[in-house]
């Protein structure tokens, strides 16, 4: 199982940006993030394959840009014009082929706090 380690996140006020990053221990075929807020079920973000294909929400489509370095098995995600709404734990996660369902997924990180305040 591949061990998966998020930094970056934090506070930023509405229409800001933030970035959060994951690195893994091993080459990942696939790599994506999954956000949760209190109370709510965890839900996809986007995700990306180790040939660079895309997958975004469309919640987050033109304001998320996902990124990879096959070489340092690390994805970056750069949010921009956020919102409160965006406010959630962001997961790294990895799994085997594109799925916008969290439970096809097999490794998680340990999460990292995305706030935003209006």
């Amino acid at each position: 199982q591949v061990q998966l380690v998020e930094s970056g996140g934090g506070l930023v006020q509405a229409g800001g940006s933030l970035g959060v990053s994951c690195a893994a221990s091993k080459p990942t075929l696939l790599l994506g993030w999954f956000r949760q807020a209190p109370g709510m079920e965890r839900e996809f973000v986007v995700s990306v394959s180790s040939g660079g294909y895309t997958n975004y929400a469309d919640s987050v489509n033109g304001r998320f840009f996902i990124s990879r370095d096959n070489a340092k098995n690390t994805v970056y995600l750069r949010m921009d014009s956020l919102k409160p709404e965006d406010t959630a734990v962001y997961y790294c996660a990895a799994g085997s082929y594109f799925s916008t369902n969290w439970r096809n997924y097999d490794s998680w990180g340990q999460g990292t706090q995305v706030t935003v305040s209006s």
